[in-house]
C-alpha cells in the first residue's frame, strides 16, 4: 500500500483540499478529503493531483509517429506523451493504402495488447476529398465492407474509433457495421449536410472529430455538421485548443454550448510536438513547422498540431477560472480526462476512484507536470 497526500486533489469529480489517496496493485483502494488515516508515503502540500490525461486524437511526438507503423516509433512517441501527463492514448493514424493500412494496424495492435496504447484511431481513409485537410486526397475513398471488415479483423479488437464522412456512398451504413463492431464512430473531415450528420447520429456515431475543423463550416440556411453535432446530447466533440484551430472566442463557446461532460480536449499532435521548428512528415505529405505550428508544406493548411495534453489543461484552466477556482478545476478534469475516456467507453481511467487504475498526474501551481504515476509507478522520478 502506498498513501500519498497533496494540498489539492480531484477525487472523482470532487475537489478536495487537501486530500489522499491509497493505492496498492495498481489500483486506487482508499481516498478522501482532509488529513490522512495513517503517515504518508509521499507529500505534495503545494501540488495539485489530478487524473491521468486521457488523449484521444494523437499522431505522434517527441519526434515519432504512430503513422508510421514501427514498434520503436510507437514507443517513443506515447513516452514523450507520457512526460506531458498522458496516461491514456488512443494513437491516431491518417490516410494510407489499404495494405499500408492494414500493416500499421497489425503493428499498433500488438502495442494496444501490451499496454503502451489504449486503442486505435482510425482518421481515414473514408473521408471528403473536399474536407481532406493534411490527409493524402489520391488515397481517400469510400467506406467498403470488404474493407471495413478486414480492418476490424487486423486490429483484432484494438480498433476504438473511426472518423469518417458520412456523406460517402455507403456512409451510414458503415457507420452502423461499425457501431456493431464494438467502434466509437466519429464525424469528421466532412462535407456533410445538417440532414446527413443527423442520419448518421441516428446510425450511432457519437463523437465529432475536431469540430470546426475539416468540416462544412456553419451558414445560416446550411448549418452543416457542427450545429448537429453541437445540439445532440449524445455526442462528445473534440476540439484542438492550442489557438491555432479554433480561435480562443469560439472554444469558449463550445464550452459553453456542450458543456465540459461533452467535450474533449484533444492534441492532434503529430511527431514535430516537443520539437523545433523544421520540416517533418505526417503519413505520406511534408509538414513545416514554423513558429511551432504546422502546416503541409507550401499551403496555409493546419497539419496536426505540437501540442501536450498538460497545456491544454492550462488553457481549459485559464478559460474557466485559474487553478483556484474548484469548478474550473472540475471543467478542466472532466476535458482532458473524464470526458474523453467515457467517450471511449474505457471504464478503467478518467477519474481517481475506487477500483480504478491508479493514473495520476501531479502539477504544480501553475500547472506544470512535476510527475506522472502509471498504473501505480512513479514515471518521472523516484517519489516514493
Amino acid at each position: 500500500m502506498t498513501l500519498i497526500s497533496a494540498g489539492t486533489m480531484v477525487l472523482d469529480g470532487r475537489v478536495c483540499r487537501p486530500g489522499w489517496l491509497e493505492f496498492a496493485a495498481g489500483r486506487v483502494v482508499a481516498c478522501g478529503a482532509g488529513a490522512p488515516p495513517r503517515p504518508v508515503d509521499a507529500e505534495f502540500p503545494d501540488a495539485v493531483v489530478v487524473p491521468g490525461f486521457v488523449d484521444m486524437h494523437v499522431h505522434g511526438g517527441g519526434g515519432a509517429s504512430y503513422t508510421d507503423g514501427v514498434e520503436a516509433e510507437v514507443s517513443r512517441a506515447a513516452a514523450f506523451h507520457l512526460r506531458h501527463g498522458t496516461t491514456t492514448t488512443v494513437a491516431s493514424l491518417v490516410t494510407a493504402s489499404p495494405s499500408e493500412l492494414l500493416g500499421t494496424v497489425r503493428v499498433l495492435s500488438e502495442q494496444v495488447g501490451n499496454g503502451t496504447l489504449a486503442g486505435i484511431h482510425l482518421e481515414g481513409p473514408w473521408l471528403s476529398s473536399a474536407r481532406c485537410g493534411a490527409h493524402d486526397a489520391t488515397q481517400l475513398r469510400d467506406p467498403d465492407p470488404g474493407e471495413i471488415a478486414a480492418v476490424l479483423a487486423a486490429g483484432n479488437g484494438a480498433i476504438r474509433m473511426v472518423t469518417l464522412a458520412p456523406e460517402l456512398e455507403g456512409g451510414v451504413e458503415a457507420v452502423r457495421r461499425l457501431v456493431d463492431g464494438g467502434v466509437v464512430v466519429a464525424i469528421g473531415h466532412t462535407d456533410a449536410t445538417y440532414e446527413q450528420t443527423t442520419r448518421a447520429l441516428a446510425a450511432g456515431a457519437t463523437v465529432g472529430t475536431h469540430i470546426f475543423n475539416a468540416m462544412r463550416p456553419l451558414h445560416h440556411r446550411e448549418p452543416g455538421p457542427a450545429l448537429a453535432l453541437l445540439e445532440d446530447p449524445r455526442v462528445t466533440v473534440e476540439v484542438v485548443a492550442d489557438g491555432v484551430h479554433v480561435h480562443p472566442a469560439l472554444v469558449r463557446q463550445v464550452m459553453e454550448v456542450a458543456g465540459p461532460e461533452r467535450v474533449s480536449l484533444i492534441t492532434d499532435a503529430m511527431s514535430a510536438a516537443g520539437m523545433t521548428d523544421g520540416f517533418y512528415r505526417l503519413g505520406t505529405l511534408e509538414v513545416e513547422v514554423e513558429q511551432q505550428v504546422a502546416r503541409v508544406r507550401g499551403t496555409s493548411t493546419v497539419a496536426g498540431s505540437t501540442a501536450t495534453m498538460d497545456e491544454l489543461f492550462r488553457t481549459a484552466l485559464r478559460m474557466r477560472g485559474g487553478i483556484a477556482s474548484d469548478s474550473a478545476l472540475v471543467a478542466a478534469v472532466d476535458m482532458t480526462s473524464t470526458t474523453p475516456a467515457r467517450a471511449l467507453g474505457l471504464a478503467d481511467v478518467g477519474a481517481l476512484r475506487v477500483g480504478r487504475r491508479a493514473d495520476l498526474v501531479v502539477l504544480d501551481s501553475n500547472g506544470s507536470v512535476l510527475d506522472v504515476l502509471l498504473g501505480g509507478y512513479w514515471r518521472l522520478r523516484s517519489t516514493v
